[in-house]
């Protein structure tokens, strides 16, 4: 059974990946899922391959969603690129991580989407 969050979290990806399309991204993979965790989304922008992770709140309560990408989720999807990567033979790809924030706080309103280009840098250690 699915539980509210995950609607909402499904609800948010879509929203997500209808942004990113309208923004040039080529949708390769949606939750590609590892023993090493997920990516939410893996497109190509041009000739980059974009690993991307969605972030999404329904109140400020816990700040600004872009802020829950830790240090600690970005060696996680570090990790899960560099599997996809080697598995699909793309080691020498140009690469990066972007991330996809939205806030619907204000549930009159159109949510606020934000794509983070670049958000942050491999990280493995």
């Amino acid at each position: 059974m699915t539980t509210k969050y995950q609607k909402f979290g499904e609800k948010s990806e879509s929203v997500a990946v209808d942004c990113l399309k309208k923004q040039g991204y080529r949708i390769i993979e949606l939750n590609y899922r590892t023993k090493l965790g997920e990516i939410d989304i893996i497109a190509k922008q041009g000739e980059t391959l974009v690993f991307i992770e969605v972030k999404a709140r329904k109140s400020s309560r816990f700040g600004r969603p872009e802020l829950a990408v830790t240090p600690k989720k970005q060696r996680k999807i570090s990790m899960v690129a560099l599997y996809y990567l080697k598995s699909t033979k793309q080691s020498n790809a140009k690469a990066r991580f972007d991330v996809v924030a939205i806030n619907s706080a204000k549930a009159k309103e159109r949510p606020s989407i934000k794509i983070i280009k670049n958000a942050f840098e491999l990280a493995y250690k």
